[in-house]
């Protein structure tokens, strides 16, 4: 992807920080094999065929072949209960890690959540205050979002709507971190679609401090960090 010419925000390279993230769990992985003769594993749950969905389940399964980790599909209909779900699944996001990683200073600084859900906004924001941060959560039923926005020295895109947070909603200098993944028509790809986040990347590039692109952004993160606390729960295991 060719950056705009008046490009002037810092792109948060999701990748070769998941790939470091990668590197350091390889080898705790590696270690663990070699002492207990165990490895960690990772069961993946699939709900339905959502095509953005498949992509990650597909990174997932890349990612654990990579570092060492077994992992196993659970797949599960579209019409899945809310209850058999959570019985299933239990998630965690990467994004304070991404900006930590990244240099952004998260203490004492307002932050903006754009969307309220269980699985990211909501997680998110408290992990936004347990940093210090002052938090505001902007939803679907919030008046003026765009002000608020544009408030935030941290904006956290989580709203599930493609490239709806504009260039003009962010304070010159801010950390951007777009964590949709919206699947659109593309006729000029070979899948038919492709990925584009819940911020206007290209126009973000231009106000923005740093910004994560999507993909290639939260997406590896997520990723990795899940790969991480696999890691992390099958040390407290295996080390008993």
């Amino acid at each position: 992807m060719a950056a705009p010419s008046d490009q002037k925000a810092t792109i948060i390279d999701g990748k070769a920080v998941a790939q470091t993230i990668r590197s350091e769990i390889a080898e705790e992985v590696r270690l663990l094999s070699e002492k207990y003769g165990k490895v960690p594993g990772l069961a993946v749950v699939i709900v339905g065929g959502r095509k953005d969905s498949q992509s990650y389940v597909s990174m997932k399964r890349k990612a654990c072949a990579e570092v060492g980790i077994k992992s196993f599909d659970i797949d599960l209909p579209e019409q899945v209960s809310e209850a058999e779900l959570i019985s299933k699944v239990h998630e965690l996001n990467g994004c304070l890690e991404l900006l930590k990683r990244s240099g952004v200073t998260i203490k004492g600084k307002r932050a903006v959540v754009v969307g309220r859900s269980n699985i990211v906004g909501l997680p998110v924001s408290l992990l936004l205050l347990k940093a210090d941060a002052t938090v505001t959560i902007v939803h679907s039923h919030t008046t003026d979002p765009e002000s608020i926005v544009r408030e935030a020295d941290i904006v956290i895109a989580a709203a599930g709507q493609a490239m709806m947070i504009k260039g003009s909603w962010i304070k010159p200098g801010a950390a951007v971190i777009d964590v949709g993944t919206n699947a659109v028509d593309d006729s000029t790809k070979k899948s038919g679609y492709r990925l584009v986040g819940d911020v206007d990347f290209h126009e973000a590039c231009k106000v923005a401090g740093c910004v994560t692109p999507v993909p290639g952004g939260v997406g590896p993160m997520t990723v990795a960090m899940l790969l991480r606390n696999t890691l992390d729960g099958a040390k407290r295991v295996i080390e008993l």
